[in-house]
């Protein structure tokens, strides 16, 4: 089965509703005016993959429900962490030591705001953070801020994991790879933000029940098992084996194509796991049951989102577009 064959296979097998916010386009417009204000060095070129990207159309897949205000706010963070994406694995990629000041130029301005600069986090990318995050500040608890600073940190240590480990040449086997996808495939971070879309916090023990928990696992495994599909051929350049189909290889020792194949059953198989998972969900009484629908519906659409969006968006798997970062300089400007 070819990769392409088979991310129209599994779009077609995935029992998700698809969704999408009435908002998605006229967001992704407002998106492009906003960006170049920002120090965004965007030629032509940039600005037609950045358009193609089509990330208020990600967005608006996994917030269908978004007021137009929110989907905005929402936006500018998707578009943070693809840009972040490309600066740490794009072809002149960030040090681990530069990911690592990154990772605590973020931290410090999510749980400490915006006065304290810190050198790790300078120039646009600071500016556009700075920008999505005043609304979730002013408006969300410190309890889900604290929370989502969490899951931001767990995803960029995940990916100075991964730049280490591609600057000393080691591969990952299959189990380690999937644990470390988990971290840096940022949907934890995404389904944390449904509290800020949906205006109803989940209370710490609901959001760290075991079952959610699983649920929220298996969720991130399918879209970043999708994802790997579809990035295969680009990540055999520059993954340094970090891909669920390029692990599988090794280890087994198997041609492309069958392990091509082997990630579509697993991909299966936790389908059919998530399925069933979540039908056992039980009531958590009236007070809390609709936030944890909300819970439960985002990683549901992360899923169905990421698989619709990636066929949709020039990101993936037919695009010979570079990486923003190729024309945009991301991280390295001054601040």
């Amino acid at each position: 089965m070819t990769t392409g064959g088979a991310l129209l296979v599994l779009q077609a097998e995935c029992p998700i509703q698809s969704r999408l916010s009435p908002y998605a386009d006229r967001v992704q417009e407002w998106l492009l005016g906003l960006l170049p204000d920002l120090g965004l060095a965007l030629d032509d070129a940039a600005l037609h993959r950045l358009t193609r990207g089509a990330f208020a159309r990600y967005a608006g897949r996994l917030y269908p429900d978004a007021t137009e205000a929110d989907l905005r706010v929402l936006t500018v963070l998707f578009t943070w962490f693809f840009l972040v994406d490309d600066a740490c694995d794009g072809p002149d990629r960030l040090t681990s030591e530069q990911i690592r000041g990154l990772r605590n130029g973020t931290l410090a301005l999510l749980r400490d705001g915006p006065r304290l600069r810190h050198a790790g986090l300078t120039g646009p990318l600071r500016r556009l953070l700075v920008l999505a995050w005043r609304e979730p500040r002013r408006r969300m608890p410190a309890r889900w801020r604290s929370r989502f600073a969490d899951t931001v940190a767990r995803h960029l240590h995940g990916t100075w994991q991964e730049a280490v480990n591609k600057e000393a040449a080691r591969r990952p086997g299959v189990d380690e790879y999937v644990e470390l996808r988990r971290a840096t495939s940022a949907a934890e971070v995404s389904y944390a933000l449904v509290e800020f879309a949906g205006g109803r916090p989940l209370p710490d023990p609901v959001y760290h029940h075991p079952l959610l928990r699983q649920i929220a696992q298996v969720g991130n495994d399918l879209l970043s098992w999708y994802n790997d599909l579809a990035s295969l051929e680009r990540d055999r350049a520059t993954a340094g084996g970090h891909n669920l189909v390029l692990a599988i290889e090794a280890e087994l020792a198997v041609p492309s194509a069958e392990a091509v194949a082997l990630a579509v059953e697993r991909w299966r198989e936790s389908m059919r796991q998530f399925v069933a998972l979540r039908s056992a969900v039980p009531s958590f009484g009236p007070t809390l049951d609709r936030a944890v629908t909300d819970h439960l519906d985002v990683v549901a659409y992360a899923v169905r989102g990421t698989i619709d969006w990636t066929l949709e968006s020039a990101r993936y798997p037919t695009s010979k577009e570079g990486p923003l970062t190729n024309a945009s300089g991301i991280g390295r400007g001054p601040s």
